[in-house]
């Protein structure tokens, strides 16, 4: 890019893609356990290179008036080298694609027994030691009535039956 800018002091020894780079190394056939010197050395060229992009885009957002930074910018900036803007199109093109996919995708599955129970009943918090009024859940439940079956599938229907 332009000339290489002196690394803030506190990012200085702090390695921001270790894991990723040691994936990368040792699928590109380097050892399991690389040199840490070369796993810093790549670390601060990818850092390098994705901070002097950042401020390349800030430059040609500025430059055409905007104090916000645009994906076109990005475009702008890497436009020279097509094998980065051909990946870029890609990554963008599936990004859209799940966007759309989760869009279409149904939601609606878990409120299958919620749509027949009508409106939801308001129920009033109690107090410690109060004793219930209308009989749910109280002295007066049948044995192993834990009011589950209204909330989940309404009055009308019942879960052994």
């Amino acid at each position: 890019m332009t000339e290489p800018r002196a690394r803030a002091a506190r990012h200085k020894g702090q390695l921001n893609f270790e894991k990723e780079l040691r994936g990368l190394l040792f699928a590109h056939g380097d050892d399991e356990d690389p040199l840490p010197e070369t796993v810093r050395v790549l670390d601060e060229i990818t850092t390098d290179f994705i901070i002097e992009t950042c401020h390349a885009a800030s430059r040609h957002a500025t430059l055409n008036g905007r104090q916000k930074v645009k994906l076109e910018d990005f475009k702008f900036v890497v436009r020279t080298d097509d094998r980065l803007l051909g990946r870029m199109m890609e990554l963008i093109g599936m990004e859209k694609e799940l966007k759309e996919a989760r869009k279409g995708f149904n939601t609606d599955e878990g409120k299958v027994g919620l749509e027949r129970s009508g409106p939801k009943k308001r129920r009033r918090t109690m107090k410690v030691g109060e004793k219930e009024e209308d009989g749910e859940g109280g002295e007066d439940a049948e044995e192993g009535d834990d009011g589950m079956e209204d909330l989940v599938f309404g009055p009308s229907t019942s879960i052994a039956g």
